[in-house]
């Protein structure tokens, strides 16, 4: 039997229909500004895999900005109004927060998949995805609350000042295939996957949105729903390498390909593409999942691309570049050539050769002079030290002064750092899952063997926004002041960094509730972080917020991790 999984949609951006807001430059409802007048529907070019099914068309509900959906979501603006539902930015009064709101009336006649679809999407519980916050059917009105993402911005936008870097391409496909790969376990397609619906944070991180929720508002379904999705992706990877829409019509800003030419692979499209990221778009893209040069086998699901480019090289990111100083410009006034003419081209001019140091009689009668000035200098030096011994050999009074003086000077100098007992541990969750807790005090035992490790991250280096950081709060019995902190790290490489804050308990509410007093990021072994900011506390949390890639082992598979080992603290 056909696979088949109905999901549903999102609004304005997608849909190619123009809605009834100003022309100028509107936020999307996940709250990323975009022109109106660049993208076209998804449906109408290609590509899209869905079909429309038939829905009884129902007059939008009458509301306005400042109404209160359950006493809590003030609506502030509507992005788009069409087809029967309509969608608004919205503050979230209770938690004093924008949100976007989807709103349909109850007897719309796809109010029913919305709803189950939007509740099936807040199960997933995915942080890759924009996340549904409420999905509720109150006073004739079905509405569903998703979050607004202010620092991030779509790959619509992104792309119209030109194609991606070949890293930026890389991590686009591989966030979104994996994913959609991990939404397929569970049951549920995106089927409207395209520019307007992927989203890059300010962190770089990118984020799916409207998964379920993004089909159903228009009633879209596919008796394939994982060759569908999957062949998005390729279309969004085609896009990025080429900044060209992999179909004949042209959609979400992007000029579609030549007429009557067919698909082509991207490096043909554009000089430099990536030989390997064009290969896994066609494999992706083309039913018959063949490369001119490689006939590799069809990419149908979003596993398999996972799959795919887990087999490539990894495409690793830019060098920082450099700008060089521009060349020192020396004026006509340097000295020596004030009033000299200028040479011909051509001509190499002679440079004259610097006369002997001081051999003129003047220069010999000017050393004598400095060696006897130097020899009576000595002498009158040696004779006043001398002088001052015997002075206070015969005076107590001044030998008792200098001796307090001394032992003053003693007391001033800076006390050697005293290593501080740790008196206990325990794991600190920011969000999501702990990582291992019952291994905390592995990581103060004196045993080098023993260690406290992280989960396998597959994106990274920065954990962020998938979770905050990961790490331990360490007890030192009595509040004291911190200098240092000699955390030893179990795998090597770039990008770990470690934080370190004072706490005020094993167990504290908060990041926000933490005063951060010292970092660093390394690349060895072992990390020794010095306390910028002196205060007195009991308890420090040692904090990593990014970790180095590591091939897989008997513990976990290959990812982004790190373990923690000998911590040492110094007051």
């Amino acid at each position: 039997m056909a696979e088949r999984i109905t999901a549903a949609v999102d609004v304005a951006d997608n849909s190619g229909e123009q809605p009834l807001t100003a022309e100028a430059d509107q936020s999307t409802s996940d709250g990323v500004a975009q022109n109106r007048k660049r993208g076209t529907d998804h449906d109408e070019s290609k590509g899209s895999g869905g079909t429309e099914g038939p829905g009884r068309k129902t007059s939008p509900p009458e509301l306005h900005s400042g109404h209160k959906l359950a006493g809590r979501y003030r609506l502030e603006e509507c992005v788009t109004r069409l087809d029967g539902f309509s969608s608004w930015r919205a503050v979230d009064e209770k938690l004093r927060r924008a949100v976007g709101v989807h709103i349909l009336p109850a007897d719309h006649a796809r109010a029913r998949s919305v709803l189950a679809a939007a509740r099936s999407s807040a199960l997933l519980g995915d942080p890759r995805f924009v996340q549904v916050l409420d999905a509720v059917e109150e006073n004739d009105l079905v509405y569903v609350v998703h979050e607004w993402l202010p620092d991030a911005t779509e790959l619509t936008t992104l792309l119209a000042s030109g194609p991606l870097e070949p890293h930026d391409a890389y991590q686009l496909v591989s966030q979104t295939a994996s994913a959609m790969a991990a939404a397929h376990r569970e049951g549920l397609a995106h089927l409207r996957l395209n520019p307007n619906a992927v989203l890059r944070t300010s962190t770089g991180q990118w984020r799916i949105r409207g998964l379920a929720v993004n089909a159903a508002l228009r009633g879209i379904s596919s008796d394939t729903p994982q060759r569908t999705d999957t062949e998005a992706i390729g279309a969004l990877l085609y896009a990025a390498l080429t900044q060209r829409w992999p179909y004949e019509s042209d959609a979400y800003g992007l000029s579609g390909l030549p007429k009557d030419i067919g698909l082509i692979p991207p490096d043909q499209v554009r000089a430099g593409v990536h030989r390997g990221l064009s290969e896994l778009a066609m494999r992706a893209l083309a039913n018959d999942g063949a490369t001119a040069s490689r006939h590799e086998s069809a990419c149908t699901t979003p596993e398999e691309l996972v799959k795919a480019i887990g087999e490539m090289p990894r495409i690793r990111p830019p060098e920082p570049t450099f700008t060089a100083p521009p060349e020192y410009q020396s004026t006509s006034y340097q000295q020596g050539s004030y009033g000299r003419p200028s040479p011909h081209p051509g001509v190499t001019q002679p440079v004259p050769a610097p006369p002997p140091p001081l051999q003129s009689r003047t220069g010999k009668a000017l050393k004598w002079a400095v060696s006897a000035l130097l020899i009576a200098a000595l002498g009158l030096g040696s004779w006043q030290l001398a002088d001052a011994l015997l002075d206070r050999g015969g005076n107590s009074d001044d030998t008792q002064t200098q001796t307090q003086d001394g032992s003053d000077k003693k007391d001033k100098q800076p006390k050697p750092a005293q290593p501080i007992q740790i008196q206990g541990a325990r794991e600190y969750v920011a969000k999501g899952d702990a990582q291992h807790p019952n291994d905390v005090a592995k990581t103060y035992d004196g045993d080098s063997s023993t260690y406290w490790r992280t989960s396998s991250f597959l994106d990274g280096p920065v954990l962020a926004p998938y979770k905050p950081g990961v790490g331990i709060v360490y007890d030192l019995g009595a509040a004291k002041e911190l200098s240092t902190a000699t955390i030893g790290l179990y795998y090597g490489g770039p990008h770990t960094t470690v934080e370190l804050y004072a706490a005020d308990s094993l167990t504290p509410s908060s990041l926000s509730s933490m005063e951060k007093i010292g970092m660093v990021t390394t690349s060895g072994t072992t990390a020794t972080v010095k306390v910028t900011k002196q205060v007195k506390t009991q308890y420090v949390l040692v904090w990593l917020t990014a970790l180095p890639f590591a091939s897989g082992d008997q513990y976990s598979n290959s990812g982004y991790k790190q373990g923690i080992t000998d911590v040492k603290l110094l007051g």
